[in-house]
């Protein structure tokens, strides 16, 4: 089990120095994303997963940090089961949502902390729908 945490390290580091060398604005994003997850979210694990970072926690995934040309996009898994409240969840499908971020005040501005702390919350399986001014 120690071998697989080490190569995870391994593939997430490789993964951020490719991001590095293509974009260091993007770099700064996702790294902000991740500081984010950390303080905001309990026993995270992250994998680079479906080309981007999937963050998960006691086990369960509940988001992910993607980089596109344009923004950096960051995922959740049971999106679709929290109150957007704040206005800043983007798209349509039975469970996902996401958020774009495409400038490192967007992470502050677009709450980013709260939804990570729903996101968390909607995968455990919390009371639905989550209301982020709770």
């Amino acid at each position: 089990m120690a071998r697989q945490s080490v190569m995870v390290a391994r593939s997430v580091s490789a993964h951020l120095e490719r991001v590095r060398l293509a974009s260091g604005e993007s770099y700064t994003l996702v790294q902000a994303v991740r500081l984010s997850v950390q303080q905001s979210c309990d026993s995270i694990t992250e994998e680079v997963k479906y080309g981007g970072i999937l963050f998960s926690s006691e086990g369960l995934p509940f988001g992910g940090v993607y980089v596109y040309k344009q923004h950096v996009s960051v995922e959740f898994s049971c999106g679709a089961a929290i109150a957007d409240s704040f206005g800043h969840l983007e798209g349509a499908g039975k469970g996902r949502r996401h958020i774009k971020l495409r400038s490192i005040d967007d992470a502050e501005g677009k709450h980013l902390a709260a939804y990570l702390r729903l996101a968390g919350q909607a995968a455990k399986g919390a009371a639905f729908p989550v209301d982020p001014l709770q």
